[in-house]
């Protein structure tokens, strides 16, 4: 589904991330960790192809058969926007735009029927407020119209960045029951860097991101373990 092959990348004549070789599965739900400053949202941002890596003989990143690096910057965009979703620390949800506008722009972008943005909206316990705006919602309503959006178009992946940084424990615990419930039904790889246990927890794998590549976490995913 999504491979990375000695994936590098440096900045400034230092090396930030070096030859990482990692096969991520379609319905994966996998948690990154490590120490800041380690490369993590770097390694997002590549995956997302709004950065590009080290040249190498090879396709550094692959998605559904399409060597990203083998893309320009139209095409890569196109990719992004039918193939991925986002789910950010701070929301990004837009304040001018209602909450069902807000879940339907990846709809809009990729010409699809409009009336998943109400189904989502549903799905994640917010039915009924589409008309509302995000003044009128908690951090955690917030990030429940995040999730809804970055799933309302299908995605094949799901880039998830510290998506509970700003909630307190018991929202936070709640966010990620509903976004491992939501990626579970659609069948989407996600793949979501954080700092919390707690949240590595609830996903299949954990991997843990240092400066000599990837590497297997150990005793960390009771939950999927449990859950499964």
């Amino acid at each position: 589904m999504l491979e990375l092959r000695k994936l590098s990348k440096t900045y400034g004549g230092q090396q930030v991330l070096a030859g990482l070789d990692w096969v991520f599965k379609p319905g994966e739900f996998v948690a990154i960790m490590g120490e800041s400053g380690v490369g993590k949202s770097t390694l997002l941002n590549l995956i997302a192809g709004l950065d590009r890596p080290d040249p190498t003989p090879h396709a550094p990143i692959v998605l559904d058969g399409v060597a990203m690096s083998a893309l320009d910057d139209d095409a890569a965009t196109r990719l992004r926007r039918e193939k991925m979703g986002f789910v950010f620390q701070a929301f990004h949800v837009l304040p001018h735009l209602t909450l069902e506008q807000n879940v339907a722009l990846p709809l809009l972008l990729n010409r699809m029927a409009l009336h998943r943005a109400r189904e989502m909206l549903a799905a994640v316990g917010l039915g009924g407020r589409g008309g509302d705006y995000p003044h009128q919602l908690s951090g955690g309503e917030m990030q429940r119209v995040a999730i809804a959006r970055a799933l309302v178009h299908k995605p094949a992946l799901v880039l998830a960045d510290e998506p509970t940084g700003n909630l307190d424990p018991d929202t936070a615990h709640g966010i990620l029951m509903l976004l491992r419930n939501e990626i579970k039904a659609s069948g989407a790889c996600t793949i979501m860097v954080t700092h919390s246990h707690a949240a590595a927890e609830m996903a299949d794998n954990t991997l843990v991101l240092t400066r000599s590549g990837l590497h297997i976490g150990q005793g960390v995913n009771r939950f999927a373990q449990e859950n499964a």
